[in-house]
């Protein structure tokens, strides 16, 4: 009985330190810091990385803790860096790098 209660254990220390890296990623500090934090502190870990502000330009903040950026909101941004990165031709392109080299 011993050896699956530490496995469940176990299983719940990594846990921890998975989610206190993720947080910490996703409010703006290093994946280290989260990581290290989920490893020593367990269930702590986790309450201070729900208690630590995000910063300004976090994915937090901008996106909130869970989920991705939506298509409305990347594809404007995508269009206007590939307009941006052309090299000033006159927008046509034979789609080939050979036949533009």
């Amino acid at each position: 009985m011993i050896g699956s209660t530490a496995l469940f254990l176990m299983y719940l220390w990594l846990a921890c330190a998975i989610v206190a890296s993720y947080l910490s990623n996703r409010k703006g500090y290093s994946e280290r810091a989260g990581l290290a934090s989920g490893l020593l502190l367990h269930l702590i870990g986790v309450v201070i990385w729900l208690a630590i502000p995000a910063r300004q330009h976090s994915k937090w903040k901008t996106v909130g803790p869970f989920g991705r950026r939506k298509a409305e909101d990347v594809a404007p941004r995508a269009a206007a860096a590939a307009d941006i990165d052309g090299d000033g031709d006159d927008g046509t392109s034979t789609g080939s790098r050979a036949a533009s080299a």
